[in-house]
């Protein structure tokens, strides 16, 4: 289960994240390619943006699903 204390610094405000144990699997980046990113060093993903739509609300909820490490959060605060 993925760490909001540990949240990556560049994830946008909001409810979805991405903490410091991603892997660099780039599972999630098939899944939501609007929302997720890569950082600039490469070594991980973070949430570039919040989900606007109920679209994108399920391409987090499949970019969470598929992370092997549970890096992905989505702690329900706004």
């Amino acid at each position: 289960m993925a760490d909001k204390t540990m949240k990556q610094p560049e994830n946008a405000a909001g409810q979805w994240y991405v903490d410091a144990s991603c892997a660099l699997c780039r599972n999630c980046l098939e899944e939501a390619p609007s929302l997720l990113q890569l950082s600039q060093d490469q070594t991980h993903v973070y949430f570039a943006r919040q989900p606007a739509t109920p679209e994108e609300e399920i391409a987090a909820e499949r970019a969470m699903d598929v992370c092997p490490t549970l890096a992905i959060g989505d702690d329900g605060e706004l």
